[in-house]
């Protein structure tokens, strides 16, 4: 008998899911005009303790929007990370601007002490603006990823910035329900510290509405902003009048409906999630060569993805994966770095070294929140006998 499939992350819809979307759907509610879209703001900014939130149709068009509203032009440039998902620097092109592409630290998140070191030596302050000395562009603002439910050294890199004027766009996507439990910062969840705060809901992220996102802020001006623009910025409902150039990024009322049920398990998500951590990083301690990637101290982390480093291990990155695909078990490798792809290849780049250590040896395995604790035994069992 073929041995049981484990996927990588898949969602988990065993609550009021189907209720909820089925609401909405016999009350005809179903694009982006209900109840369930104003509700599902109304609970993240309850959640997050935020000023409010602004729904969108994924965290890349939350991000788009966040850089809008920031003043972000094709006169500016963006610090963004090296090791993330390219569609949270795809937006600074949307926008014109230019990538500065920023090395990371031990927790995967965009390396502070570089981002100072950087600023002193690569830069140039004038005027209230801190300028590239190589590309002659303004540094507006930086996209900082809080990479696999791991949390950013917010408080350096908000001390950074407040030095040189430049806004923080936290791109949250992977980290709904991580926060600092020590600190300045203690209590505030990520994506809530910096001026923006943006999340997702793809399928794979720890609550899903199928696709969506958040915008988060504490400025009620920038959320109002934000609104305007993800609905058309439509001025005059009536008459159809509009003062500038919108995008349709609202959230549908149907993606909303399942998101509600979702946010309903999220704190017993979190719990699965962790449980899963420990019981992975107990067994896999056992193996020559291989460990559980830690987070970061002073956080509680929503867990969300597990990263093995196979540096030590008796097969490489590549090996373990295919091996392990062989035996049903679906893991992947992280990102290939950003400033590496065909589009950026030839964008600014300062000192990227860890994030090259981390492509060749990090991989992540199945992290699903319905995956069971026999689960996690098979797929270290998998790998204790390959």
């Amino acid at each position: 008998m073929n041995q049981k499939f484990i996927p990588l992350s898949v969602p988990n819809l065993k609550g009021n899911e189907l209720k909820y979307v089925s609401h909405a759907i016999q009350t005809e509610w179903v694009s982006t005009a209900g109840p369930y879209v104003e509700q599902m703001e109304k609970e993240i900014t309850d959640y997050v303790k935020s000023a409010g939130a602004v729904a969108c149709q994924n965290g890349t068009s939350g991000l788009h929007i966040s850089l809008i509203v920031a003043g972000v032009t094709n006169q500016d440039a963006v610090i963004v990370p090296t090791l993330t998902f390219i569609a949270a620097v795809n937006p600074v092109k949307y926008v014109g601007a230019e990538p500065i592409f920023m090395d990371c630290d031990e927790s995967f998140c965009l390396d502070p002490i570089k981002l100072e070191k950087y600023c002193e030596t690569e830069c140039e302050f004038r005027n209230g603006s801190l300028i590239d000395k190589v590309t002659h562009k303004v540094i507006k603002a930086i996209i900082v990823v809080h990479v696999f439910g791991n949390m950013a050294d917010m408080e350096k890199i908000k001390s950074v910035c407040g030095k040189y004027n430049i806004k923080i766009i936290e791109d949250a996507t992977e980290a709904l329900g991580t926060y600092y439990t020590q600190g300045t910062y203690k209590g505030k969840f990520a994506g809530t510290i910096g001026d923006f705060g943006v999340y997702s809901f793809n399928g794979n992220k720890i609550i899903t509405t199928g696709g969506g996102g958040m915008i988060v802020s504490n400025d009620k001006e920038n959320l109002a902003k934000a609104k305007h623009l993800t609905t058309q910025a439509k001025s005059d409902d009536l008459n159809f009048i509009h003062d500038e150039v919108g995008y349709n990024y609202r959230m549908t009322n149907l993606q909303a409906a399942l998101g509600i049920a979702q946010l309903e398990q999220l704190e017993t998500f979190i719990e699965i999630k962790e449980r899963n951590y420990r019981l992975y990083k107990e067994k896999i301690s056992k193996i020559d060569g291989l460990k559980l990637v830690s987070f970061r101290k002073g956080i509680r982390s929503n867990f969300w993805f597990y990263s093995l480093d196979v540096q030590d291990y008796k097969l490489k990155k590549e090996d373990l994966i295919h091996s392990l695909q062989k035996n049903r078990i679906q893991t992947r490798p992280i990102w290939g770095l950003i400033n590496e792809q065909k589009s950026y290849k030839y964008s600014r780049s300062f000192r990227i070294e860890k994030a090259k250590e981390f492509w060749r040896n990090i991989v992540n395995i199945p992290c699903s929140t319905n995956l069971s604790e026999s689960d996690v035994e098979l797929v270290v069992s998998t790998i204790k006998n390959l």
